[in-house]
């Protein structure tokens, strides 16, 4: 397959919350009298908008739920974003794509306003073509991406037999699927049980993911720190 342009989720795929995102939602939890759900708990909870995944929360209701995501994005903006970090490898992969005339854009269910937030802050917006999330907090579309990467599509006049949509829950490629895309799974980031498996193929580390996308020898020809190993988010 040759492939014109990759759409990139974000937290636990180019970016490690570094657990600002699980202690973000506990901590917004337990602020309103709530039981602590745990890490375990709550890591499945990385992916689909918030109000999706807090209501599935013991205690989290119509009344309350709006001052939580309020509690969370206020910790989220004043500690969250500095503590996240870019996956090693990922900036010289962008590099390498955009140099070899793929698009590269971003599909996340975050709220298209603070993901570009996110994206300044950590001076990833240099390295891509394009942005794309949600208008708001609301999940609108429930948990499915399929509405962002067609918007990527149509953005970019991508043709979707030449793409692929690399992710870290089966959003991603449920959202691919649905677009008649490709889809890869990478294995550093929130993938709960066997979901890796539902991707069309997996990359465990940075350097398996630019083979997928560019080859073998033009992989070879990165710069990736070869003492790195890709832990992931867990």
């Amino acid at each position: 397959m040759s492939v014109t342009s990759v759409l990139f989720d974000l937290d636990g795929t180019l970016v490690d919350p570094a657990g600002a995102i699980t202690s973000g939602i506990r901590h917004a939890v337990t602020s309103h009298g709530l039981a602590d759900p745990g890490e375990a708990r709550v890591e499945a909870l990385v992916g689909p908008p918030l109000q999706i995944g807090l209501r599935t929360l013991d205690g989290v209701t119509d009344e309350n739920i709006g001052s939580i995501i309020a509690a969370y994005r206020g910790r989220y903006a004043d500690t969250g974003m500095a503590e996240s970090v870019i996956y090693p490898g990922m900036v010289p992969l962008l590099d390498a794509l955009r140099s070899a005339g793929i698009h590269v854009a971003v599909t996340t269910a975050k709220p298209i306003n603070i993901a570009r937030q996110l994206i300044a802050r950590k001076g990833l917006d240099a390295h891509l073509d394009a942005i794309h999330g949600n208008a708001d907090e609301h999940g609108s579309m429930g948990s499915s991406k399929t509405h962002i990467v067609a918007e990527a599509l149509e953005h970019g006049q991508l043709d979707p037999e030449r793409s692929v949509v690399v992710g870290d829950r089966h959003y991603d490629w449920d959202a691919a699927r649905e677009n008649s895309v490709a889809s890869i799974g990478v294995a550093w980031g929130f993938a709960q049980g066997d979901e890796l498996q539902q991707a069309d193929a997996i990359a465990v580390t940075a350097r398996d993911l630019a083979v997928l996308l560019l080859g073998a020898e033009r992989a070879n020809t990165i710069n990736f720190d070869e003492d790195f190993m890709q832990e992931g988010a867990k």
